[in-house]
């Protein structure tokens, strides 16, 4: 047998037939009465529940404004469970999971609610055996983090116990550019430790975003082509085919691009051109993702390599929809983008010379997101011209939403007499593939919490060299005047296509 198939008997190796089940622990929600809590948080945390991987004695906490009681935040998270949950209903698990919530009312600049927070979250080590583990998530917006940050560490939340973890989850935006980031970054690191700290782009917990590096690293075909030699362009998309009706608030002047580009998209281009790290050890796997990101830049001249654009009111799926300025609690000269595209280079030695074109947008043509490796063409082909017409470029599209998958387009003779080349593709899609249906991200997402994994959750560094990239595309859009108009239902506007056009490139149609 060779040296390379022997297993080491001393070796400890854990049954990968068995899923880590988090020790015992309390989740602390501040924003409970958000979106996001009803329709991410609290369902994927009864989702881990269903799956056995929550301790018996989990605790769900709440801390909000309402007058509620406990049963009426259990009342809230029944109903959050019931219409947004992935995994069937159990009443077992319920009544399990209900036993552990309880609710803290107050506001953030509160001291007294704080402390009533600390004396809950004492109760939950007593009652529930929390073992002093509790994670708060900070599902609010960026300003209120000095003041819940503040109010956790005078009352006494943040400090470590003996032989217990405190942690903090913080949702994006990391700031609103470079220095606002380096401002929130330090504000954080004040309280919390930075390995302590998990800062979530639920992006890079979905199954076709870590299948990326099992393609990469686990075969052996794709790799020896992974570089300049032989792609010629990367796109990677994040298109949505609804608007921004109610979100006003949070999404005028902040635009596609600081809400998308800087931690979904360049966090994907990363993990498409990051080298082969030594090992998928958290510390590895961002020393790579780190390279990449400083290896990266936009490139100019702006006016050339990127486009933004305002979509404008049409016709969508059979329904007339408004444009962004019809929208309410948008200003009628509000420059803020709804579209933002841009090209980014990667000077090292595998990328040099690939441009990778980023693009997201709201009320595009349909929901999708992709990454997509362009192949440069074969660079003889011994067949008649009329024989390849319709022959494209080979493609490796890795799909993350809706239908998460991969598919390999490639040439293939047409059958009949004559020698006919067109494009085919081969399609593997994970709910034909495997009998159990993908987790949500948040379930990866809050389970790696909960068990101290840090591998998928961006830090300090990585925040700002991706804001490194984009300030000097967003202080350019700031200095000439508004965005283009495009209509809804389509795929952005003209000056995205020409932005690609100038390298003989187009964009895909998803």
């Amino acid at each position: 047998m060779a040296a390379a198939q022997r297993k080491n008997p001393l070796r400890d190796e854990r049954d990968k037939r068995l899923p880590r089940i988090a020790g015992p622990c309390s989740v602390v929600i501040f924003g409970v009465t958000g979106d996001l809590s009803r329709k991410k948080l609290m369902p994927a945390i009864y989702d881990l529940a269903n799956r056995g991987l929550l301790p018996p004695g989990f605790a769900l906490v709440g801390f909000a404004r309402r007058d509620w009681e406990d049963e009426d935040f259990g009342q809230v998270v029944y109903e959050a469970v019931k219409e947004h949950a992935r995994t069937p209903f159990r009443q077992e698990v319920w009544d399990r999971l209900a036993e552990g919530c309880r609710f803290v009312q107050g506001s953030f600049d509160d001291p007294e609610a704080f402390h009533t927070l600390a004396r809950t979250v004492k109760e939950l080590d007593e009652e529930r055996g929390t073992g002093g583990n509790h994670a708060f998530y900070l599902s609010i917006p960026p300003g209120a983090f000095p003041t819940v940050l503040q109010g956790l560490q005078t009352s006494g939340l943040t400090d470590q116990e003996s032989g217990g973890w405190r942690r903090v989850v913080i949702e994006k935006p990391f700031g609103h550019d470079l220095r606002s980031a380096k401002e929130l970054n330090g504000i954080v690191n004040e309280v919390f430790p930075e390995e302590s700290v998990f800062r979530i782009d639920h992006y890079l917990g979905k199954e076709t975003v870590q299948n990326i590096l099992a393609a990469r690293f686990a075969n052996q075909f794709f790799e020896p082509i992974w570089n300049a030699n032989y792609v010629d362009h990367v796109q990677i998309t994040m298109a949505e085919d609804i608007g921004l009706g109610g979100r006003a608030g949070y999404y005028d002047g902040i635009g596609a691009a600081r809400d998308v580009i800087q931690n979904h998209l360049l966090q994907l281009m990363a993990l498409t051109a990051m080298e082969e790290p030594l090992s998928f050890s958290p510390r590895a796997l961002r020393a790579e993702k780190a390279k990449v990101l400083n290896a990266a830049h936009a490139v100019t001249p702006f006016e050339e390599t990127t486009a933004r654009g305002q979509y404008l009111g049409g016709w969508q799926g059979g329904e007339k929809v408004p444009g962004l300025l019809q929208e309410g609690g948008f200003a009628k000269d509000s420059v803020t983008e709804t579209y933002a595209a841009i090209t980014v280079a990667v000077d090292n030695r595998r990328w040099a010379g690939v441009p990778f074109y980023l693009r997201t947008g709201k009320r595009l043509g349909r929901r999708v997101t992709e990454i997509a490796v362009v192949f440069k063409r074969a660079p003889h082909l011994p067949f008649d011209d009329t024989s390849t017409e319709e022959l494209g470029q080979n493609a490796l599209v890795f799909r993350v939403q809706p239908d998460e998958g991969v598919t390999m387009r490639f040439g293939s003779k047409v059958p009949g007499n004559a020698m006919e080349v067109r494009d085919v593709t081969m399609d593997f899609s994970y709910g034909h593939a495997f009998t159990e249906s993908s987790p949500e991200a948040y379930e990866r997402l809050i389970l790696d919490v909960l068990l101290g994994e840090p591998s998928l959750f961006p830090v300090n560094e990585e925040v700002e060299l991706s804001w490194e990239i984009l300030d000097p595309v967003l202080a350019h859009w700031a200095a000439n005047g508004k965005p283009e108009g495009y209509r809804a239902g389509s795929w952005g506007p003209e000056s995205a296509n020409e932005m690609l056009a100038r390298n003989g490139h187009e964009w895909r149609r998803p």
